[in-house]
Parts: structure tokens; C-alpha cells; sequence
């Protein structure tokens, strides 16, 4: 057999952090006996000669010279064993269980299906009533998920899969045509990545009236139901129907983000907003009901920062590019502003968000000499302001349309948060309906 239909050659190299994961994602794909040779971890952070005495030492799983053993995994021919394949099917269970509420409890808890909060059981009865809250079957299927595309094998699932886990948050049936719009991205809450990764969803159009979603005051808190449980849902079917958040298998994150409970949800308060809805900027109609997704590290309190409430006209530009000083450039800002301090925006002559994302983009900066010398290097700011002078102040982001803004809050005081987070996508909310 020629070469060329054999394939080339190939030792995967992975840290011991990820050795359930590259030996389960391996069967996963049909190859259980692949030949993975492992590294100490980490890797990041490491100097160049810290990086070559993990070449020249030991496989920490086998025990072996590594560079010996890669080319072994590369010239050896396959055992019998190696040479069989095959892929696992995830079991399913029984459609249905019965026992006491509280055995019932303690099943989805000790499998790993909830968030290890009570859950609401998802009885026939309830499912059966969460589903009236659609007009589409039962067994449609709503899209595919994984913990990271590319690197585990997609489940899908259908409108009833969604419907059983929105039941489980505690979501009513109005809720369902919300949680199958972001369940329709295919996006999950719950990324592999060993950085603890957050998601967030801006909801706009009627529905948020219609639902009772709070944008007033408290509007980021767990002071209303559809917020809370929206959120809970995407934990829930992120974890139960793409196979996310298994800690040390398909769940990474070093640190772990709070924000993975119910992840970041937000009902733009439009109607005290001087500006555009957001949807609106996206390109829907006013009427429409739409939900726009985000990814990224995170959210934080913003109120601080030069300019604010010390000179005689706050300052809420210089405030805001203040607080986003030690944002990473791995992901964009999305700027969640109060309805006072927007207004006090358009007093200082930012009429639409698109004129405050072109400033911020110009001023809020970052020293040649920090960003060459952080992770991302010269490919942060580009070859082209990497030849700048070290004490050179370059924009933190290429494009204007890194910053997003959205407008929430009671109006009690002008407070702003800022998020480490970009846009992804939005989805019609109505064609779930």
C-alpha cells in the first residue's frame, strides 16, 4: 500500500493535564488504542529551555524517553490491538425512571445532569406542558453541540431534549421559544478551554414585557424568574445534550467562573435607552424578538475610573476606557451602561453607540512594549505597530466594532459594568414561537 493512501504518519503530543481527555476523545472517534505520548503540564509560561528538558525527559504517563517514544508511535507498525477500531455510543437510559422525589434527586445529581442545585424533575406531565410553549414537533431537531468544535464529536438534539432541560432549570412554557433561540446557536456555555470561559445573551423585542424579564432595577441579580432559569437552561442542555462541563474531561477551566450557573443574561432596556436597541443595530426590526449571543472571560463592576464624579460633567468615556485597561485581546467589550450613564453619553456628544465604539477604539490603548512582551505577542497589535517606539500607545483592538454597548439598569445611580466578551451571533427569537 502506497504511502499516500496509508496517510501520513502522526504521534499526537499532549500535556498530562489532558490525558482522559485526548484517551476518551480518541475512542470517542473510533481509535481507543491510539498512540498518544504525553508531556508535563503546563506548558504555558515556560522558557525556552524548560520547553527542550520536557523534550529530552520522560513521558510522565509511561515512564519513557519521550522523543523515543514519539518516534516508536511514528515507525513501529501496529499491534493487532491498535489496529482495531470502533466508537462509543453514549448510553441513553430508560425513557423513564421512577422512584421518590428525593432517590430522583440524588440520580440526576450523582450523573453528573444538573448544576448540583435542586432541579425541577422532569416528569411526562411537565414536559409535556413546557412543550406547549412551541408550535414546533416534538422531535425536530433544534442543532448540534460539543465542548469545542473540531475536537470532540457533536450530539444533537431535538425540541423535546431542550424542552426536558428547561423543565430542569425551572423555566415556564413562555420561556421555551427564548432557550430554543440560544439552544439554535449551537453555541454551548460550558467551553473546554482551561480558561474559565463565561457566555451571555442580550434579549431584546417585546417578549422581554411579555415574559416579565427584569431590565430595571437589579437587572443583572437573581431578582426575576425568566432571567434566572434562561440562563440555568443553557447550563443545563450545554451539559446534557453537547456533553460539556464533565470536569477534567470535556470541562478545563483552572479556576472555574461562577458565571457558568446561569451565565450572563440581559433584557436591554430599550424603552429608557437614548440609542438603537441592539437587535436593531444587528439588523432586525423593532418588533422582532431576538436574542444575540456573546463569549468571553467575563463581566465586572466599571463604576469607578478616572473622570467620574470628579470633575464638574462626568466623564463616562474616560471612564469607561479606564476599566477596560487590563482587558485580554483574546476577546472584544461589551460595555453594559445604566440608562444615566448613556444619557450622560449623549451629552458629550455620543448620539449612536457606533460614534462611542470609533472613540474607544481610538483612545482606549496599550504600550507596544506590554503588548509584545503579554502572551499574544506582536499579533495582538501587528507587525506594523510592532516596529513602533516601546513607550508608543497603540489601540487595544483593530476594529471599532470590538466594542459593544447595551443599555440596563434602574436608573438609580450611573453605573456602568464592563464585560471581556465578543459577539457571536443572534437568532430570531419568533421562529421558535
Amino acid at each position: 500500500m502506497t504511502l499516500e493512501k496509508m496517510g501520513i504518519p502522526t504521534a499526537p503530543m499532549v500535556t498530562i493535564a489532558f490525558k482522559d481527555l485526548a484517551k476518551t476523545n480518541a475512542a470517542s472517534r473510533g481509535m481507543p488504542y491510539e498512540r498518544i505520548c504525553f508531556t508535563p503540564h503546563p506548558v504555558w509560561g515556560k522558557t525556552d529551555a524548560e520547553m527542550y528538558a520536557y523534550l529530552e525527559g520522560d513521558d510522565p504517563v509511561t515512564g519513557k524517553p519521550l522523543m523515543k517514544e514519539v518516534i516508536a508511535a511514528l515507525t513501529a507498525p501496529l499491534t493487532a490491538e491498535e489496529s482495531r477500531g470502533g466508537t462509543i455510543t453514549p448510553p441513553t437510559g430508560d425513557p423513564f425512571y421512577v422512584d421518590t422525589f428525593e432517590n430522583l434527586q440524588k440520580y440526576y445529581m450523582d450523573n453528573g445532569m444538573t448544576d448540583y442545585l435542586p432541579i425541577v424533575l422532569p416528569t411526562e406531565e411537565k414536559v409535556d406542558a413546557m412543550l406547549k410553549g412551541t408550535t414546533h414537533h416534538p422531535d425536530e431537531v433544534v442543532g448540534k453541540m460539543c465542548p469545542a468544535v473540531g475536537a470532540f464529536p457533536e450530539w444533537s438534539y431535538t425540541v423535546r431534549h431542550v424542552a426536558i432541560n428547561a423543565v430542569m432549570a425551572g423555566a415556564e412554557p413562555d420561556y421555551l421559544p427564548v432557550i430554543l433561540a440560544i439552544a439554535s446557536t449551537q453555541l454551548t456555555a460550558l467551553s473546554s478551554s482551561t480558561n474559565s470561559f463565561a457566555t451571555g445573551a442580550i434579549i431584546n423585542g417585546p417578549i422581554r414585557d411579555k415574559l416579565q424579564m427584569n431590565y430595571g432595577i437589579g437587572a443583572m441579580g437573581p431578582f426575576a424568574q425568566p432571567n434566572a432559569t434562561i440562563g440555568r437552561a443553557w447550563f443545563l442542555l450545554s451539559k446534557n445534550l453537547g456533553h460539556c462541563g464533565q470536569a477534567g474531561e470535556t470541562y478545563l477551566g483552572t479556576l472555574g467562573n461562577t458565571l457558568n450557573y446561569n451565565s450572563v443574561i440581559i433584557a436591554e432596556n430599550e424603552k429608557d435607552s437614548p440609542w438603537t436597541p441592539y437587535h436593531v443595530q444587528r439588523g432586525f426590526k423593532p418588533e422582532e424578538n431576538v436574542v444575540s449571543v456573546f463569549v468571553g472571560l467575563g463581566i465586572q463592576q466599571g463604576q469607578g475610573g478616572a473622570g467620574l464624579g470628579i470633575k464638574p460633567v462626568p466623564q463616562y468615556d474616560d471612564a469607561l476606557r479606564y476599566n477596560v485597561g487590563a482587558f485580554a485581546p483574546l476577546f472584544g467589550v461589551l460595555g453594559v451602561l445604566d440608562p444615566l450613564v448613556a444619557k450622560g453619553l449623549v451629552s458629550l456628544g455620543y448620539d449612536t453607540k457606533e460614534k462611542l465604539a470609533a472613540w474607544m477604539q481610538q483612545n482606549a490603548t496599550v504600550r507596544v512594549k506590554d503588548a509584545k512582551s503579554s502572551l499574544f505577542g506582536t499579533r495582538w497589535i501587528g507587525q506594523k505597530n510592532a516596529d513602533l517606539p516601546d513607550d508608543a500607545q497603540v489601540p487595544r483592538y483593530p476594529k471599532a466594532d470590538s466594542y459593544q454597548f447595551v443599555v440596563v439598569g434602574g436608573q438609580t445611580n450611573p453605573y456602568h459594568m464592563v464585560a471581556n466578551m465578543s459577539y457571536r451571533v443572534s437568532v430570531s427569537v419568533d421562529k421558535w414561537t
